[in-house]
């Protein structure tokens, strides 16, 4: 199983950018997908999960309304739109697969959930 994180790099505060995650080696769609990010000397904390299907999204509050989960199960990739960028967004976004086939009920926000992970991609928002 492998979760290839790109799409990350350097963008001024307000702008935009697009995470994307490519997986192989699995179902896609029984699989649920998050993004976390760790900033330096952070812990890891949790960005957006969407479920196998798309039918349901979660964010963290900070990122409701900039940010948009996505996924495209044809081409087994998982999005993360980052609109309306600020200086704390700074930080390694990571993204990882659950297997469940259900759409709510988990807690989609613990890592600890999440059975595979992907290498991180660097977003650096400047001010």
């Amino acid at each position: 199983v492998q979760l290839q994180a790109s799409g990350g790099g350097l963008v001024q505060d307000g702008g935009s950018l697009r995470l994307s995650c490519e997986v192989s080696g699995l179902i896609f769609s029984n699989y649920a997908v998050g993004w976390f990010r760790q900033a330096p000397g952070e812990e890891r904390e949790f960005v957006a999960a969407i479920s196998g299907r798309g039918a349901k999204t979660y964010y963290r509050g900070s990122v409701k309304g900039r940010f948009t989960i996505s996924r495209d199960n044809a081409k087994n990739t998982a999005y993360l739109q980052m609109n309306s960028v600020r200086p704390e967004d700074t930080a390694v976004y990571y993204c990882a697969a659950m297997k469940t086939l259900l759409d709510y009920g988990l807690d989609f926000e613990s890592e600890r959930q999440y059975d595979y992970w992907g290498q991180g991609t660097q977003v650096t928002v400047s001010s």
